[in-house]
């Protein structure tokens, strides 16, 4: 008896560790020294499977999962911590870095920026010859696949596919290969990070459906946000009716699913960025992000780098955590790095009490509604005091049965709110912002009628709720409204700077149309996400500067149009200096959350203007060796620099301060310092025989000195520098923490604008 419990335990206790040993696997990134590989691997690849070999044991399956060629230097494999640590040890690795986790940031919009002008011009471009040069260009968007069979894609009139194109269609249980069409001209996926993450073993059956196909929706809204063909009569259950189309309607896309259930993990998204680089992408739109990191760290940033060497424009979401300050992702200087704006489109809905007060929110609601008899309202009675919030069980039936509930904005999704108020018996939803949201109102698909309010209409709601004996509310719905005054305003949920990773160069570069966009969805999902939301549409409107991404994604396809020449540094300037900060009242761009006007923290260069784009007279352009010039500025080993750049860099040559990067915006940190002086070198892009003139503008107690004071560019293509020098008054005047002004150069054809923003510490 001793004997068999004992050989049982024994049994036991073999199986528990070899289940420890199987969980212990994770995904670890494995950066090599790319020039070391001996000649007698004939390719890196077969080095990489050698260096796997020697600390994997050989019952072991083969635990390489990905072998990056351009956006990366090195591999990603299946590991226990102490083979990880093994490999580190190898003089060939130059690191040994844990996957990471990525976050998505989730048809008025084409007029709203002038890219349907009524006399067809757009600054000396007739948009047909746009069109038809947007043929040649492809836009390769990272998200969460493609609904291929949306009208969005649909490729008709349009001439063969670009014989440069390498890319293609990959095939899956959900996906053929012939759903692609000259319009739609690549998918492909890459799950194995995700698998590692989910199930423990990439060679296990994914939970998701391994193929190209968006089972999520997000990905099929931001690439048809990017390039989307026209679609007449594309609406949401009948809000935003009209015309849909992408920024670049002419333009190829090509979609690359690196998102999945469970997040988008560093290892695939690199996997997706090294072959849409192979591929031949000219424009890579990824609307997502984490948190900010040394660049080296970045595996967005580092595959970037390759990306902006190869003259592919790079564009990300800013994320979607403001309005806290320092709360960007994305922040390289050779990426565009967007935020959000509203659109002059909204969508009313009204809440009338029972002391006949009427307030104005927004709401995309589109079912029978409640009617007009006005019934109880409710806020803040449940079980536990969470019920403010309406998280998930913590409303009582007994008290909003029947009822219309009060619910503040926060911690869980809006339309789960809504969700929850459905399940407890309510009949309506008021959704009422806090401080943190402040005035800006996002509408949303509700499952209930349901209305969104800012701060101050929420607090005379909450206020009303509690103190009346016998509170009553209605809730009636008012379709789509255009021409709404003001906007553009800054989203107050855009991330907002400084920028932690380098204080030195001003994050967002800019805003651009991102609250209640309308573009192409996934039929496998309802308008909401929720799983109890069984409504199909092939249209849905979202916000998030995952929607702001792609229409920048799109308008630098576009300027590659209009420009094939132009280097991803001189499209991202263009979009930069040719910015606008005043709304159509002409008052200066306004912030929701803080109710006062937004400053360049919030709005990067201001909200772009492709018309404007499109003829920016002047260009601050950056070459390859600028950016690793400013590398080395940052304190880097020579090891993390080579990571990123992918070169046998020594950094012979560096800023002796980052902020000397040539870059289109300007951010001036004093510290301990009185005097900042920058040298930065403009490209005449626009006629020969130019002069240009400086106008400045600071915060008190900083003078600027621009010197020469006016640039004449006798050709096209000649390059002027100036020095800029920034002088704070003495210590004892430095009353605020942050300031901002900019530099123009003016002349009577254009304004190359500048944002500056100074602070005398680094928060």
């Amino acid at each position: 008896m001793a004997s068999s419990e004992a050989q049982f335990w024994v049994v036991a206790l073999t199986l528990l560790l070899s289940c420890l040993s199987v969980t212990a696997k994770q995904t670890y990134i494995v950066q090599m020294k790319h020039h070391s590989k001996p000649s007698s691997f004939a390719t890196h690849s077969d080095w990489y499977s050698a260096n796997l070999q020697a600390v994997s044991s050989d019952s072991d399956s083969d635990p390489l999962l990905y072998t990056y060629d351009t956006a990366y230097h090195g591999f990603a494999a299946s590991l226990d911590p102490d083979q990880a640590e093994t490999l580190l040890q190898s003089e060939s690795v130059i690191g040994v870095y844990e996957d990471t986790v990525y976050n998505l940031h989730t048809t008025r919009t084409p007029e709203f920026l002038g890219l349907e002008t009524a006399n067809g011009f757009w600054a000396g471009h007739s948009l047909q010859d746009l069109n038809q040069a947007s043929n040649d260009v492809i836009v390769g968007v990272l998200d969460t696949g493609v609904w291929p069979e949306s009208k969005s894609f649909n490729d008709a009139g349009m001439p063969e596919i670009p014989s440069r194109w390498r890319g293609e269609c990959e095939s899956g249980v959900d996906f053929s290969p012939k759903l692609c069409n000259k319009k739609l001209i690549g998918a492909r996926s890459f799950s194995k990070g995700y698998r590692m993450a989910s199930g423990g073993g990439f060679m296990k059956k994914p939970r998701e459906a391994e193929s190209p196909r968006d089972q999520d929706g997000h990905g099929t809204h931001t690439s048809s946000t990017a390039a989307g063909s026209l679609v007449a009569n594309a609406s949401l259950l009948g809000y935003a009716s009209g015309t849909a189309r992408g920024m670049a309607p002419h333009a190829r896309v090509a979609t690359y699913k690196v998102c999945w259930t469970s997040g988008c993990f560093g290892s695939d998204i690199l996997a997706g960025m090294d072959r849409a680089i192979l591929d031949g992408v000219d424009v890579m739109s990824l609307s997502l992000g984490g948190g900010s990191a040394p660049y080296f760290r970045d595996t967005i940033a580092i595959g970037a780098f390759t990306a902006m060497e190869r003259g592919i424009f790079v564009s990300c979401s800013a994320g979607n955590s403001g309005p806290s300050r320092a709360s960007l992702a994305n922040t390289a200087p050779w990426v565009m790095t967007v935020g959000a704006g509203t659109l002059d489109r909204d969508f009313p809905a009204y809440a009338v009490l029972g002391n006949q007060n009427k307030f104005t929110g927004v709401s995309l609601y589109s079912g029978t509604g409640m009617g007009t008899k006005p019934v109880g309202l409710v806020y803040n009675k449940g079980s536990n005091s969470s019920s403010n919030l309406c998280l998930p069980g913590s409303l009582q039936l007994e008290a909003v049965r029947g009822k219309v509930v009060v619910c503040d904005r926060g911690v869980n999704a809006r339309v789960e709110k809504g969700g929850v108020v459905r399940a407890a018996g309510g009949v309506g939803m008021i959704l009422a912002n806090t401080a943190a949201s402040g005035e800006e109102m996002v509408a949303d698909s509700h499952l209930l009628p349901a209305v969104a309010v800012g701060r101050k209409v929420g607090d005379m709601i909450r206020e009303y709720a509690q103190a009346d004996p016998n509170p009553t509310a209605v809730i009636s719905f008012g379709g789509t409204v255009l021409n709404v005054r003001p906007s553009p305003v800054v989203a107050a949920f855009s991330s907002r700077g400084p920028n932690l990773v380098t204080p030195q160069i001003l994050k967002p570069d800019v805003i651009g149309p991102g609250v209640n966009i309308l573009a192409a969805w996934s039929e496998a999902i309802g308008p909401t996400g929720l799983e109890e939301d069984t409504r199909k549409s092939q249209f849905n409107i979202m916000s998030g500067t995952s929607m702001s991404c792609p229409h920048i994604s799109g308008l630098a396809a576009l300027l590659k149009a209009a420009h094939p020449n132009w280097s991803p540094s001189a499209i991202k300037s263009a979009l930069m200096t040719t910015a606008y900060t005043h709304d159509n009242t002409k008052a200066p761009l306004s912030d929701p959350a803080g109710g006062q006007f937004s400053n360049p923290w919030a709005h990067g260069s201001g909200h772009v203007d492709p018309s404007r784009a499109v003829s920016p007279g002047l260009v601050y352009d950056i070459s390859s060796e600028e950016y690793v010039a400013f590398l080395c500025s940052l304190g880097y080993t020579i090891q993390q620099v080579q990571s990123i750049a992918k070169s046998n860099i020594t950094c012979a040559r560096k800023y002796s301060d980052p902020g000397q990067l040539n870059y289109p915006s300007f951010s001036v940190v004093f510290g301990n310092k009185r005097v900042v002086r920058y040298t930065r070198e403009l490209t005449n892009v626009g006629t020969a025989r130019s002069l240009y003139k400086v106008i400045v503008s600071g915060p008190p107690g900083v003078r600027t000195i621009v010197k020469p004071s006016s640039l004449f560019f006798a050709t096209v293509g000649e390059k002027k520098k100036y020095t800029v020098t920034f002088v704070s008054a003495k210590s004892g005047s430095r009353t605020s923490r942050a300031g901002f002004g900019s530099i123009v150069w003016a002349n009577t054809l254009h304004l190359v604008k500048s944002p500056v923003a100074f602070a005398w510490t680094l928060l």
